[in-house]
């Protein structure tokens, strides 16, 4: 609305805006600011589900009960979920390029850039169990974000490695290290450790411990103590595919085999026990003959996983300690040639299960706790053959972590990444030097 009055400076007349006019000239701002809220709002909604149940298994109806929305009212900011998972890993890709730019560039801070960026990461509420859920259910190919996570990968091994090198330029790392392969393990171990941190959550402080590893690089001890000891546990139950009669057991291991893909997939929670029994050829009732629940039969999924890649002759004392050790990369070697659906299927499971609530939260957890434990005795026991200065409970977390992190690595970008080769490198390095 307008109206004319005199304009005292010159006798002229002026168009003087009405409060009403002025309100409703400010009205888009708030409007725009008010879109700009509910969108934030649909993304920390659909993150936080995300976390609890992963993407395979929301629904946009879903985030929009999160979020106190409408399922219309969600569609007018995003027109599917694909999209919103567009926004939620925008923001990642916001942190990541900021970091590209500074502090992995030329005036960064060179080493210490690694521990600095995960204490960052650490105080940003919510981004860890985010960001490992989705890198973790992303490894499928058929992931909409897992061209993101892969170029990800890419680019901050691009970055890093000049970081490496200007440290063995300047003599800050030994001459004969390797840039590019020091650059892999050191991401992929970080990879690991966020993802073991949700499951062991304050056991240890993931920014010291990537300070400890570059030190140790260098030439320096790791200190004891940086990680406590985890109690010895046994991991493995009793196989319910070993027991009934012989058509029995046939049925169940291809319910679990074709479980596993599944699960691998798609992720557990996005996979019904319907879908299960028409992948198998039966029907549901069948199904639920052999497993009671989804619940049962993930469990079955995971234990036959760990029995079918026998990690437990990793340790078989007739071997000894150094043989087990040398013989992890074959194993992993194996495992990648002979096995890649369960490699797959462990790394979408353990990231999915991190959120507490998981039905295969206290397996993993356990499973940590578990390899820990193991790795640390073993460790202990091939002291002689190793570098005095190494603590047997580190290592044993690192280890895990590292090769975790490779197999993640590895199922984005498989002609980059030799997980049997990296570790065998990380191994070599922890010998004792010959005199």
């Amino acid at each position: 609305m307008r109206r004319w009055i005199d304009d005292d400076s010159g006798g002229g007349m002026a168009q003087v805006i009405t409060a009403d006019a002025a309100a409703h000239a400010a009205a888009p701002v708030s409007r725009a600011a008010a879109t700009a809220r509910t969108r934030a709002n649909i993304v920390a909604a659909a993150s936080r589900l995300f976390i609890e149940r992963g993407f395979g298994a929301v629904s946009v109806r879903d985030i929009a009960t999160e979020a106190g929305l409408s399922h219309p009212g969600v569609i007018r900011h995003f027109a599917s979920k694909d999209e919103i998972l567009e926004a939620v890993v925008a923001e990642f890709t916001a942190i990541t390029e900021a970091d590209l730019e500074t502090k992995f560039g030329p005036t960064g801070d060179g080493l210490r850039t690694f521990g600095e960026v995960a204490r960052r990461n650490a105080e940003i509420e919510g981004y860890l169990p985010l960001f490992s859920v989705l890198a973790g259910e992303a490894t499928s190919d058929a992931h909409p974000a897992h061209e993101h996570f892969r170029e990800r990968h890419a680019e901050l091994r691009a970055r890093s490695s000049v970081l490496f090198q200007a440290a063995i330029d300047a003599g800050e790392l030994p001459p004969g290290t390797d840039a590019m392969g020091e650059t892999i393990r050191l991401a992929a171990a970080w990879d690991g450790l966020q993802l073991m941190s949700l499951y062991l959550p304050g056991r240890f402080d993931l920014p010291t411990l990537l300070d400890a590893h570059l030190a140790q690089l260098r030439g320096e001890p790791v200190p004891a103590g940086l990680v406590p000891a985890s109690p010895s546990l046994p991991l493995f139950e009793p196989d319910p595919v070993d027991v009934g009669y012989a058509p029995g057991r046939v049925r169940r291991l291809q319910i679990i085999a074709d479980a596993s893909t599944l699960f691998a997939s798609r992720g557990f929670h996005a996979t019904s026990l319907r879908e299960i029994a028409d992948q198998v050829g039966i029907g549901k009732s069948t199904l639920l003959h052999h497993f009671s629940s989804k619940e049962e039969l993930l469990a079955a999924v995971i234990a036959r996983r760990d029995a079918t890649i026998d990690i437990r002759s990793e340790f078989a004392a007739v071997v000894g300690p150094l043989n087990a050790l040398d013989g992890l990369a074959e194993s992993a070697r194996i495992a990648a040639d002979l096995e890649p659906g369960l490699i797959e299927l462990y790394a979408v499971l353990s990231a999915e299960a991190a959120a507490p609530t998981h039905p295969g939260h206290a397996y993993f957890e356990r499973r940590f706790e578990w390899g820990i434990s193991r790795f640390t005795t073993l460790f202990e026991a091939a002291a002689p053959a190793l570098r005095a200065d190494l603590d047997p409970v580190f290592e044993a977390t690192w280890i895990i972590a590292l090769w975790d992190g490779l197999q993640l690595q590895w199922l984005y970008d498989p002609e980059s990444v030799d997980v049997a080769e990296q570790l065998a490198a990380h191994l070599a390095h922890l010998a004792r030097p010959v005199e």
